[in-house]
């Protein structure tokens, strides 16, 4: 169908590619767009139910306490490192939201502190699920990382779902934990820049 452009009514056609400044960045620029979100460090434990004759070190007194005698997952969310920064100032109010999923009862939910300025917070807070391991094996744990904007929506920096159904250091974590009833393993996560269906900017 092209356009004959000799005196014979025929062309001789060839093609020419130009190498834009630029063209080629749309690649570099997917394979480094988890990077750019940040990193969470996070540790897991499950911890074994006690018997009824050893001591409960956390005192065995309150829910917390009864919990942590009956067993369950402590999830420890240490610190970020490299956040994007999402307000205008070059900096992020960031804090952390952890859910257990499913969530039937829309009791799983934890918050960390919010820290001011920073693009590296230090969080340090442990939060604590009652659960049984064979119960545990079926959930997966999502964990969020936000902006704090006061009077507005909260801006999404990134999250991290951990599970039997995830994949790379997500299910490597999930993994090592189940498998070590009692000992604390603590990873570090990429943040993805995709906001899981399940939450939503509260």
């Amino acid at each position: 169908g092209l356009k004959p452009m000799d005196f014979n009514g025929l062309s001789d056609p060839y093609v020419k590619l130009h190498l834009l400044p630029g063209a080629c960045k749309w690649e570099s620029e997917q394979l480094h767009s988890l990077e750019e979100r940040g990193r969470l460090l996070l540790s897991l434990q499950f911890v074994p139910p006690l018997s009824s004759d050893e001591p409960d070190v956390d005192g065995g007194e309150g829910e917390e306490g009864e919990g942590r005698r009956s067993g369950g997952l402590c999830v420890g969310v240490r610190r970020c490192a490299h956040l994007a920064a999402m307000d205008v100032n070059g900096f992020s109010d960031p804090y952390v939201k952890i859910y257990l999923k499913p969530d039937i009862q829309k009791k799983s939910k934890h918050k960390t502190a919010v820290m001011k300025k920073t693009l590296n917070p230090e969080f340090n807070e442990e939060f604590f699920y009652e659960i049984s391991l064979s119960e545990l094996s079926n959930k997966s744990l999502e964990v969020t990382v936000w902006d704090y904007d006061l009077g507005r929506s909260n801006d999404f920096i990134g999250g991290v779902c951990l599970s039997g159904h995830s994949q790379g250091d997500g299910l490597r974590h999930w993994t090592d934990c189940l498998k070590s009833p009692g000992r604390r393993v603590e990873r570090w996560h990429i943040l993805s820049n995709e906001l899981p269906r399940t939450l939503s900017h509260d």
